[in-house]
């Protein structure tokens, strides 16, 4: 018997009405977007040409997509097998989070019909650190949707499919470490590339080291976030032991990146910039402010162990880390003689794709074995122990 299976239950629920309305807004939007341009729907320009959508939708949503990553990282290279019951949703929640967000990137590109550019070498520039994360990100998508092969072999393929795919799957789950490791970095080297339009207490080449640690961190941390929501939305067991353990290394990723990032600006002496910079210097401190109150929750294993702590503290990382990103290649960015603040239609684009992503969400995990199967009395009964720490 399979270890895991389906929710089950009614597709049409007032989350899904809602998470609908809002992707039909938002392909409504994007049609109009194509037959009569950017500038039809964006505030993007010259001076600005990455606003609200790739830096949400690429630089945001790919981090928040990281769990998959992360949880790979930590069950299949560091062998730790008891987080197993993880894997699979945070594999679909970066699944669609990486996916939309290659797919939006189709939405920002003037000149969308000639997209297929992208993987013809004679048009290639292989100087560009763009072309490497392109490649990467059209890479992972491709592994993710084969990593998540036997959730599909396990409702509709017969033993010997299954089997002959777990056999190569390693393969995937191999390469699927090392490309998120590849472009997450990357995204941060694109910021290096801007050099003097940003402010300098973002501006280091410490960023591409940076951008990977907080991804990482996302990453945990979304698992921590969709783990909590579920249980609490489905009525679940709570899998608050294992959380705790996830959440150990959010801290530690946060403490390093709070170290390593307030070294390099005291190196560099750039401290007196954090109090000098008027409204960057506010969201300096906020950003850094929403980083640090984790390492302060989580700083001690009875408050690891409560699940509204853990909570809290991935949703503050989140928070600090994608403001981080936003303060990097838009607030603190400052092109002279340029101003940009995202459009309704932008930010409405960017609200549908993530009503897309809840959308694909429920459908999978009620009617596709991924969330791990819900113990029984019985099972609770043979280890009371495990029953008491998962309910706390």
């Amino acid at each position: 018997m399979s270890k895991y299976a389906p929710l089950g239950g009614s597709l049409i629920t007032r989350t899904t009405v809602i998470a609908g309305t809002l992707v039909a807004i938002m392909a409504g939007l994007v049609l109009y977007r194509f037959v009569f341009g950017l500038g039809a729907v964006t505030h993007m320009s010259n001076g600005y040409p990455w606003g609200l959508w790739i830096v949400y939708d690429v630089m945001i949503g790919t981090a928040f997509a990281c769990g998959g990553y992360a949880m790979a990282l930590v069950v299949y290279v560091f062998n730790k097998g008891e987080y197993h019951p993880l894997v699979r949703p945070a594999l679909l929640a970066s699944m669609f989070g990486y996916t939309l967000g290659g797919v939006s990137v189709i939405f920002d590109i003037g000149r969308y019909w000639n997209a297929w550019h992208l993987v013809t070498p004679g048009y290639a520039n292989p100087t560009s650190v763009m072309l490497e994360v392109a490649l990467c990100i059209m890479a992972y998508v491709l592994v993710m949707w084969i990593e998540f092969t036997p959730v599909f072999a396990e409702k509709w393929a017969n033993a010997e499919t299954k089997r002959k795919i777990n056999k190569v799957l390693f393969v995937f789950i191999a390469v699927g470490v090392l490309l998120p490791t590849m472009h997450q970095s990357s995204l941060g080297g694109m910021m290096v590339a801007y050099g003097y339009w940003i402010h300098p207490l973002w501006q280091t080449d410490l960023v591409p080291l940076l951008y990977l640690i907080s991804a990482l961190a996302m990453g945990y941390s979304i698992v921590v976030f969709e783990a909590t929501l579920v249980t609490s939305v489905y009525k679940r067991p709570s899998e608050g032991h294992l959380l705790a353990s996830i959440s150990t290394y959010i801290l530690w990723l946060l403490v390093a990146y709070l170290v390593i990032r307030w070294a390099d600006i005291a190196v560099q002496g750039k401290l007196g910039l954090v109090a000098t910079s008027g409204r960057l210097s506010v969201m300096f401190l906020l950003e850094n402010l929403l980083l640090g109150l984790p390492v302060l929750l989580l700083a001690g294993a009875a408050r690891r162990a409560k699940a509204q702590i853990q909570f809290i503290s991935a949703v503050c990382m989140l928070a600090g880390a994608g403001l981080y990103r936003i303060d990097g290649y838009l607030v603190a960015y400052n092109r002279p003689g340029w101003h940009y603040f995202p459009s309704l239609g932008e930010v409405m684009v960017t609200v549908g794709i993530i009503a897309f992503e809840v959308l694909a969400y429920i459908v999978f995990v009620k009617r596709l074995p991924v969330l791990h199967a819900a113990a029984s009395p019985k099972d609770n009964q043979r280890a009371p122990h495990l029953a008491a720490t998962t309910n706390k």
